[in-house]
């Protein structure tokens, strides 16, 4: 029996062969790949297995961890927020959260977390293991003092820019990031995808394969006083993404799971203007504000270049490569996960692997599966 399983329209055969290659050449362990055209699912595909010694397969309803594929997804529910008038883009993040005032951050507007403008890439107060405990991170964010003026430096927030998206959704909504994105978009478009999984979830989890030379990598085993070692030093010592505190808490930056199919559907309903199966997401108007260009350049915490809108990256090439068209918009997790929609071709795309790519780029195994994509247009 092939190692691959699911269905794939003939138009988007070269997909398949791709995925296939992934497995022959390229060292998949187990992955999925999901594409939709015009909101209609072409291709839903996922072979392999769930663990590194090859003994569970992986199911058609398994789920893995994405990693930042998250951010634009929580940004998603922010800017449904703005759309109904209960937070304004540019107004001061304190006016929802006034503790986060403090140390200078009085002024700093939503547009700048959700576009990593805000100057405040790290936590320094938090603790080791503290990126499980949400007031623990959301105390130490709000006392953090900006690393350099509030809009004037390009800086990935590759672990703060969730928790303050998910505050903010709390203190306007009530409801945990996590909880508001179950109940508003993953529930009504039938989204096999979560931030904080209970035991149904948990169960069906495909286990993380880390490889040297991640994003993480570099953070533990590195400097810590650099930029990244001081991101993501409340992670646990020695997390591996697969420890029960990782993947029941809510870290809206990097701890969504779920699988290739329902990322797919989610920017196939954006790549159709954010209505699908008679779900509206979010609105048309809505979308193109949150999917501007608000800068082009490297970041200066991995000198990757990204094309940022708000809580979006549109596409890039050679560092964060969608496609052809430069009105794509998505965003990666890091070891591989990709998760984005064209507009204008109207195609959702998705592709969530376990074992994680050994770089900072995206890698060759989603690269190849992009191309395929769109060579089958």
């Amino acid at each position: 029996m092939s190692i691959v399983q699911g269905s794939c329209d003939p138009r988007f055969a070269r997909v398949r062969a791709a995925f296939e290659r992934n497995f022959a050449e390229d060292g998949e362990v187990g992955a999925a790949v999901a594409v939709t055209l015009d909101g209609r699912s072409v291709v839903d595909l996922w072979g392999g297995h769930r663990d590194a010694a090859r003994t569970r397969p992986w199911e058609r309803d398994t789920i893995v961890c994405m990693m930042s594929v998250a951010k634009a997804v929580s940004a998603l529910c922010v800017h449904i927020l703005a759309e109904e008038g209960r937070i304004d883009i540019d107004a001061p993040i304190a006016r929802y959260w006034p503790d986060f005032a403090a140390a200078g951050k009085e002024a700093i507007p939503v547009r700048w977390i959700l576009c990593h403008l805000a100057g405040i890439p790290v936590a320094d107060a938090a603790g080791r293991g503290d990126m499980y405990d949400w007031d623990a991170m959301t105390r130490a964010i709000a006392a953090q003092a900006p690393l350099w003026p509030p809009g004037s430096t390009r800086c990935y927030h590759s672990a703060t820019q969730g928790f303050v998206l998910g505050e903010l959704v709390r203190r306007v909504d009530g409801r945990s990031l996590g909880r508001f994105l179950a109940e508003r978009v993953a529930g009504p478009l039938g989204l096999d995808y979560a931030i904080g999984l209970d035991d149904p979830g948990i169960a069906r989890c495909a286990d993380m394969i880390p490889s040297a030379g991640t994003i993480f990598d570099a953070a533990q085993r590195g400097d810590r006083e650099s930029l990244l070692g001081r991101a993501w030093h409340p992670l646990a010592a020695g997390e591996d993404f697969n420890s029960d505190a990782w993947r029941r808490a809510e870290i809206p930056s990097a701890n969504g799971h779920g699988n290739a199919r329902a990322i797919a559907r989610l920017y196939g309903a954006l790549a159709c203007g954010g209505t699908l199966d008679g779900v509206r997401v979010i609105g048309r108007e809505a979308l193109e504000r949150a999917i501007a260009l608000q800068w082009h350049g490297p970041s200066i915490s991995s000198k990757l270049v990204f094309r940022t809108a708000l809580g979006f990256f549109l596409s890039a090439p050679p560092d964060r490569p969608m496609g052809p068209n430069p009105r794509t918009f998505g965003h990666s997790g890091a070891g591989g996960a990709q998760g984005f929609a064209d507009p204008d071709a109207r195609l959702g795309f998705a592709y969530c692997p376990n074992r994680m790519h050994a770089g900072i780029d995206i890698g060759s195994r989603a690269t190849r599966l992009i191309e395929a994509a769109f060579a089958s247009l």
